[in-house]
């Protein structure tokens, strides 16, 4: 599924003469006009993990090296995608809004949630003091009824029908990005909303609800059709989808038909690896788990069998020791 519209982006960059003038380095440069709120916010969230960390190494209490790893990384793609020049590209081209959008709904999320986050904090937040107004604070919301609403599975559907389709294909996109700080507004709900419908997939975290894994197949399967249609109508546009987006892009020699298919060919691909990870995932945990449980009936079947063997064993011994009434 993904090899066809990595090929067909290859095609067009090809085509095109944006290959000799596109320069890589100019996507990650970093400097004070690059970094965004939302960029400093990847490296607060991530001094406060590694805080929880240090604290329980002090109190020489164990924490899982891979959940730090896991954490760090998904802050440090967070940062890449909001605070590199990157994010100036995005004005100019739907394709880059279309990889920082697929970034931070479908890989950031799952590299954060596999840190636990959760458990971090109840482990390493003091319980006196802020730190037991914090920890009441989350325990409440994490008991709370808009928890239990927002991690209802239908919102592993809503969230990218919301921020794929019915923004793009209504032209909203053009109106949210048209507002005064549209675009950074566009990728914080992005994130926090793609990180609460990631949650039931991915958290190690225990969850107020979790999904049975027939849901949850239910869920990634009807979001990778999601994710391929709207990259096909993207790479089979004719470039006049968008208002925001009209003409096409000064500078790149790049016509908007061909970067609206490296768009829809994002889409296509490399929004769906989480997907496809998580799909090869729950069928494993899903065939575990029934061959746990059919190991433990088949092993209660086996014990009752040999106590009904023995019960006749028994009845047999107690026959041969009756005397005979002949």
């Amino acid at each position: 599924m993904t090899a066809t519209p990595f090929l067909a982006a290859m095609s067009i960059l090809t085509r095109s003469n944006i290959a000799p003038m596109f320069d890589p380095a100019e996507f990650v440069r970093i400097g004070t006009d690059t970094i965004t709120p939302l960029a400093w916010a990847s490296v607060l969230v991530f001094i406060a993990y590694l805080a929880g960390v240090i604290s329980l190494r002090r109190r020489r209490k164990k924490w899982n090296a891979a959940s730090s790893i896991s954490f760090l990384l998904g802050c440090a793609v967070w940062f890449f995608v909001t605070g590199t020049s990157m994010n100036g590209f995005a004005d100019s081209l739907v394709s880059v809004l279309i990889f920082q959008q697929l970034t931070l709904l479908v890989f950031v999320p799952p590299l954060l949630l596999m840190g636990s986050p959760g458990r971090l904090l109840l482990k390493a937040m003091p319980h006196t003091g802020l730190g037991g107004s914090i920890l009441r604070a989350a325990l409440g919301a994490y008991r709370s009824r808009t928890a239990y609403v927002l991690l209802h599975p239908i919102m592993v559907i809503v969230v990218p029908l919301i921020f794929f389709p019915a923004l793009y294909f209504t032209d909203a996109i053009s109106l949210v990005l048209a507002l005064p700080g549209g675009h950074a507004m566009l990728l914080t709900t992005i994130l926090v909303f793609g990180t609460i419908a990631a949650a039931p997939l991915w958290a190690r975290d225990p969850l107020p609800r979790t999904p049975s894994y027939a849901v949850r197949l239910v869920e990634v399967f009807v979001e990778i059709q999601i994710h391929a249609l709207f990259g096909l109508i993207l790479i089979l546009g004719d470039g006049d989808l968008f208002s925001w987006y009209s003409g096409d892009p000064s500078g790149w020699d790049l016509t908007r038909a061909a970067d609206e298919s490296i768009g829809g060919t994002l889409a296509w691909s490399y929004g769906e690896i989480p997907l496809l990870i998580v799909l090869a995932v729950t069928l494993s945990k899903w065939r575990n788990r029934d061959m746990k449980t059919a190991s433990r009936r088949q092993e209660a079947e086996d014990a009752e069998l040999d106590e009904y063997n023995a019960y006749l064993a028994a009845q047999a011994r107690a026959e041969e020791r009756r005397p005979s009434t002949r």
